[in-house]
């Protein structure tokens, strides 16, 4: 792996870590205002507690994205991170809510790709056909 694309995975995991705790714990904590927060969630036409279970998955695929090996265990972090960050943004664009709403998951989705594009080797699940 060159340094370069050392360098962008590590901006672009650094980055979606901090994106997914702060969004994690303000969904854990249930936090009135802010991204993904009570307000954003109730208008949005999800129950509350949707913000608990989304929470504490963003938090463990934090975990485990950063954790050394358990690559397929990366995989699926990476999945769910993909899965929440762009139904957030349709949920958004259904809602008719302006862009200010969904730059923040739009923002994450892109983290999310780079991050997982830009992996190193040790981090993937290695294909052997037989």
């Amino acid at each position: 792996m060159t340094t370069r694309n050392k360098i962008i995975y590590w901006g672009a995991t650094i980055w979606l870590a901090l994106g997914m705790v702060s969004t994690g714990a303000v969904q854990l904590f249930r936090v009135k205002a802010g991204s993904g927060g009570v307000d954003s969630i109730t208008q949005l036409g999800y129950p509350i507690y949707f913000l608990t279970i989304i929470g504490i998955w963003k938090i463990l695929g934090v975990i485990t994205v950063l954790m050394p090996k358990l690559p397929l265990l990366k995989e699926w972090a990476y999945a769910g991170f993909f899965f929440v960050m762009s139904g957030a943004v349709i949920s958004h664009l259904a809602g008719g809510d302006s862009a200010k709403e969904f730059f923040g998951p739009v923002l994450l989705l892109v983290l999310t790709v780079v991050s997982w594009y830009f992996r190193p080797a040790d981090r993937k699940i290695i294909s052997v056909n037989q």
